[in-house]
């Protein structure tokens, strides 16, 4: 099985690195193809959490090469320091991990412009990281790819050109622009370490995929924060449904056989925007802290809510699942009665499709499942569940009009039921 896509076919969180590490005992190369450090993945092996935010997941399996697509946005800064804490812990090794020199670097003033953005009323609930401005500058060919690294001028030139784009707006939202200098002395320290791992990463997984190896793509967010399919404007501005693997590693879509869509056993999303199902009492705030659902990137509350399965239908056929990966299937454990949404009443009638404008007027329709009580922790067959979990699984799988695959009982590697 040569191209493998793990995709969140909710509003991101699903637990994709856990998945990913997963999934990775058997991969020989694993790409991140978008988003930048604004997606963060916990991995829990034994007792030790790791916080990967830029590196993929795979970075933690002993000879899986792991590559930083061109779809990607990358903070020089944030990536080396997260190479060197990667370091301290023995899973960084050297000529493990492969930078495409066309993914494009966030500079300073990329991170100023999202924070003084998100001082408006019009403020999206980003992280504040740069994301959004660095692939503006993308989108308006004025950008400083990772390439522009290995020649300082080149480097000066081309970050000068986005520093005067961006002035007058640093300026109308009432900042400072920093000056060209600064911005320099900022990166440069970091251009000499990253410039050795620079490559055309697109041939790489090209010769990987023609050698039969295993690659797995691991994608950011989910596919309800996808800039075209996602509830816009509260989205990402990247891709974060399957086929953005293709256009964001570089590999044509007949290279991909296989596409895992992660589904949360329930929902929870981060910033604004509509959020049907959203619980906002003490349900709400039992799943926010036994699922332990704070940004593993800013630490700020999730928003949580029921399970929506207009929305978990729509992303399957966005990304034409043909496996799903359940997670936190634990942290319902305890509660009497479990909600789903199946449709939604809205100004024109019922309809059990997601749309694709006026979610903020919709009302979920529910449907009432018995809960359960034991602990599931450590369920390692289906046949370990008790009756109830085994219906909402099923369930999950009717809805998504696939199998699950894989079913997490616990945010530790081995707390994980593998169909």
């Amino acid at each position: 099985m040569p191209g493998i896509v793990v995709v969140g076919a909710q509003w991101g969180d699903e637990g994709k690195g856990k998945v990913v590490d997963i999934l990775t005992e058997h991969a020989h190369v694993v790409v991140r193809y978008a988003g930048g450090p604004n997606a963060g993945h916990t991995l829990v092996v034994g007792n030790e959490k790791v916080i990967v935010r830029l590196v993929p997941s795979g970075i933690l399996r002993e000879g899986t090469a792991c590559v930083l697509a061109q779809g990607m946005v990358i903070d020089p800064q944030r990536l080396c320091d997260e190479i060197d804490e990667l370091k301290k812990r023995g899973y960084q090794r050297a000529g493990e991990l492969h930078i495409s020199d066309r993914a494009h670097a966030i500079l300073s003033y990329h991170r100023l412009v999202d924070g003084l953005r998100e001082q408006t009323a019009g403020a999206l609930g980003t992280t504040k990281r740069g994301i959004g401005p660095c692939y503006e500058d993308k989108a308006a060919r004025r950008g400083v790819p990772m390439g522009a690294l290995r020649d300082l001028r080149e480097l000066r030139e081309l970050a000068g050109r986005g520093l005067e784009a961006w002035k007058p707006v640093i300026a109308a939202l009432g900042g400072t622009a920093p000056t060209l200098e600064s911005v320099l002395s900022e990166i440069e320290p970091f251009a000499a370490r990253l410039a050795p791992r620079l490559c055309d990463t697109a041939a790489l997984v090209d010769e990987a995929l023609r050698a039969k190896k295993t690659v797995l793509f691991e994608g950011a967010q989910g596919t309800l924060l996808d800039v075209d399919h996602g509830t816009y404007p509260f989205v990402t501005s990247s891709s974060a449904v399957a086929g953005g693997a293709c256009t964001g590693a570089g590999v044509g879509p007949t290279r991909i056989e296989r596409v895992v869509g992660l589904v949360k056993a329930y929902c929870t999303r981060v910033g604004a925007g509509p959020f049907p199902t959203e619980l906002k009492d003490e349900t709400g705030e039992r799943l926010r802290k036994v699922g332990d659902e704070f940004g593993s990137v800013t630490g700020r509350p999730r928003r949580t809510g029921w399970l929506d399965l207009p929305a978990l239908r729509y992303a399957a056929r966005i990304n034409g699942l043909d496996r799903i990966a359940i997670t936190k299937l634990d942290v319902l454990t305890g509660l009497p009665k479990l909600r789903v949404c199946v449709a939604y009443e809205t100004p024109s009638g019922r309809t059990e499709s997601f749309p694709t404008s006026g979610l903020e007027q919709c009302k979920p329709v529910y449907r009432d499942y018995e809960g359960w009580s034991e602990n599931i922790s450590g369920a390692r067959a289906m046949g370990d569940l008790p009756r109830a979990a085994r219906e909402y699984v099923a369930m999950i799988e009717d809805a998504a009009g696939c199998e699950a695959m894989i079913v997490s009982v616990g945010s530790r590697r081995d707390e994980t039921i593998q169909k």
